[in-house]
């Protein structure tokens, strides 16, 4: 096993102090990295105008030059999702399959449109750039040749021949178009240019003509779309899930692996990648409607982050920070039961379940008042709190939740003695309590009667401290205020929760929905579900988490949804989830973080990354749907 391959295995295994052979799960997780770290594909998280060959890192990026420009940017290689920088480009991203196979997105950049797609037929590549409309001055497009991350290799140029040589092989770099001379593009490796007067091309392994690419790029696309074709669920809303993935995915070279990464413009301003606790695992459960390997990688890469106290961090990100001090919402055994039902393989479920087991264990021991779970914030080490900033505070207690500024913690009493917010969490509770029993039904497929007994009593326990916090005359389960005993009536989709916990009766659930889910006045409309109800004076603000739609509570609602018979709220939920995140890819190619509770838009405020991943929530949501009810 190669360790820049298998970083994540490695050190799973290491901390459990496991002795001996690497266990079976280690070498199926070193195989399925193996699997993903190869051939074409979008790996470069710099620029999404790069294709990478792995594991040679060979990369050809696509640039544009428009040297008569006056004045700004006239040289562009290193373009990212969305924008509305004129000077940077505009990016519409399009279908794009996870394995690399198919790729398409547009450029808009200082009067110049050009589409640029990618193909990949064995171990070829294929790249094929349209311009759409006539650039203001004489543009050339520039295949860029070099080699990445300090991989041995060369790369040379002879007779309009790009030739790649590495130790155990060679690939060579073929061109097609209308030849041009560009001397003045600032690049130190060889390129091959072309005029946008018409289209340009270039091919890997052998020559091929621009008419022979073309063909190629266009059967690909045909295949990539049928693959996408689900009973029961639009095309276009099945595209944007995998394209979501397929464009967030990249290569971590620092580790060796690949993963989803949260977004690329997070990952340039966090050091080359950011991982978000829950973000990740929802990258994995998205992953499992298109094949195991990412899915299992997600899962795994984000376990392996997991700090020496127990916790899986808040975030860990390439500047070298990990949040020792707290987690975010513990979602990931349910997203690991959930892909063992689709998969069935075991060995999964033997990687994830000491870390899993012992996050759990954290929870309980490090985030419990009263009987209560309450947000908090340990503080680590004084290096790590004076860099952080938010150890040890309100602040940092609220990024525990995953709802940075949500109105319900506006005002919440903090403790900094013993480091926790004085707020029985109905939201937290009720993500534990779906923890510890979907960790109970791992625990008991691996044969762990002992800690499957011990996680079904914890899940009982908090269950019952969840109906205590059940409000009759408000038809709703409420936080409490743990040092007046009140409850507080700031609410926010997490009050739903319990309905994924199962802790509501079949008539408290009807009443939820009846009154608060769908209640125009509150969290229903044309754009749901808004972070904050529409009554309450924060609605107003639409400023992240104060009033905007969100794919994963959308997401969480929905799997609550399937644990009681309201057939016609799913329905709902899911038919209004799919026409947002619609409203944007269709077009435009976002899919944004969070979106307007008035508009739809997620374009309207800069806060509002237009490529984020758990975006795409809002379209597994009718995949999920169109599948029919859970396995058992």
């Amino acid at each position: 096993m190669r360790p820049a391959i298998i970083r994540g295995a490695i050190a799973m295994w290491a901390s459990a102090a496991v002795c001996g052979a690497a266990p079976d799960w280690a070498r199926e997780y070193a195989a399925t990295q193996g699997r993903l770290a190869q051939g074409w594909n979008t790996w470069n998280t710099n620029t999404v105008q790069c294709q990478v060959l792995l594991p040679e890192a060979l990369a050809i990026t696509v640039g544009f030059h428009c040297p008569k420009l006056f004045g700004g940017t006239q040289y562009l290689a290193s373009g990212q999702p969305g924008g509305t920088d004129r000077e940077k480009g505009q990016m519409a991203m399009g279908l794009h399959a996870i394995d690399g196979s198919y790729s398409e997105m547009t450029l808009t950049w200082r009067g110049l449109r050009a589409r640029i797609q990618s193909a990949t037929t064995g171990p070829d590549l294929l790249l094929l750039v349209t311009p759409l409309d006539p650039p203001d001055e004489p543009s050339t497009v520039d295949f860029e040749v070099g080699i990445l991350w300090d991989k041995p290799g060369s790369v040379s140029l002879r007779d309009g021949l790009i030739t790649a040589r590495f130790p155990s092989r060679e690939v060579a770099v073929f061109g097609d178009g209308t030849p041009a001379v560009d001397r003045t593009i600032p690049t130190a490796s060889p390129y091959l240019s072309f005029s946008l007067a018409g289209n340009a091309a270039v091919s890997t392994g052998r020559r091929r003509t621009l008419g022979e690419i073309e063909r190629a790029i266009a059967g690909a696309r045909a295949r990539c779309e049928e693959a996408c074709r689900r009973p029961g669920v639009a095309l276009q809303t099945v595209e944007a899930v995998e394209s979501a993935l397929g464009w967030d995915t990249i290569y971590d070279p620092a580790h060796g692996r690949v993963v989803s990464t949260v977004s690329r413009s997070w990952n340039v301003g966090w050091g080359g990648y950011v991982l978000f606790e829950w973000d990740t695992f929802f990258a994995g459960y998205m992953a499992g409607f298109f094949g195991r390997d990412l899915a299992y990688a997600n899962v795994i890469e984000m376990l392996s982050e997991a700090t020496p106290a127990g916790l899986v961090p808040n975030y860990a990100s390439g500047r070298g920070q990990t949040s020792l001090d707290r987690s975010e919402p513990p979602v990931g055994a349910v997203v690991v039961r959930d892909l063992f039902r689709r998969f069935g393989d075991r060995w999964l479920l033997e990687a994830a379940f000491p870390r899993l087991l012992a996050w759990n264990r954290w929870w309980n021991e490090r985030r419990q008042v009263d009987g209560y779970l309450v947000l908090g914030t340990d503080p680590a080490n004084p290096a790590y709190d004076r860099e952080d900033g938010a150890v040890n505070t309100l602040q940092g207690a609220k990024f525990e939740s995953g709802l940075d500024n949500s109105p319900m913690y506006d005002g919440a009493a903090f403790d900094p003695r013993t480091h926790k917010m004085r707020l029985a969490d109905v939201g937290l509770m009720s993500l534990y309590v779906a923890d510890c029993d979907a960790l109970a039904e791992i625990a008991g497929a691996l044969g762990r009667a002992e800690e499957a007994g011990e996680l079904r009593g914890r899940a009982g326990l908090f269950r019952s401290r969840l109906a205590s916090l059940w409000s009759p005359e408000r038809g709703m389960f409420l936080n409490r205020n743990l040092d007046t005993g009140e409850p507080s009536l700031r609410m926010s989709p997490t009050n739903f929760y319990p309905l994924l916990a199962k802790a509501a009766t079949a008539e408290q659930a009807r009443r939820m929905v009846a009154e608060h889910l769908m209640n125009p006045g509150e969290f229903w409309g044309r754009w749901v579900v808004p972070a904050t109800p529409r009554n309450d004076p924060a609605f107003g603000d639409q400023a992240y988490w104060r009033g905007r739609i969100w794919g994963p509570m959308n997401f969480l609602i929905y799997l609550g949804l399937r644990n009681y018979d309201m057939a016609g709220a799913r329905a709902e939920l899911a038919g209004k989830s799919e026409e947002l995140l619609l409203k944007e890819w269709v077009g435009r190619g976002h899919i944004h973080e969070n979106y307007s509770a008035l508009t739809g838009e997620g374009d309207d405020v800069k806060s509002s990354d237009p490529f984020y991943h758990w975006g795409a929530l809002l379209g597994a949501i009718p995949m999920m749907e169109a599948e029919g009810p859970p396995r058992p």
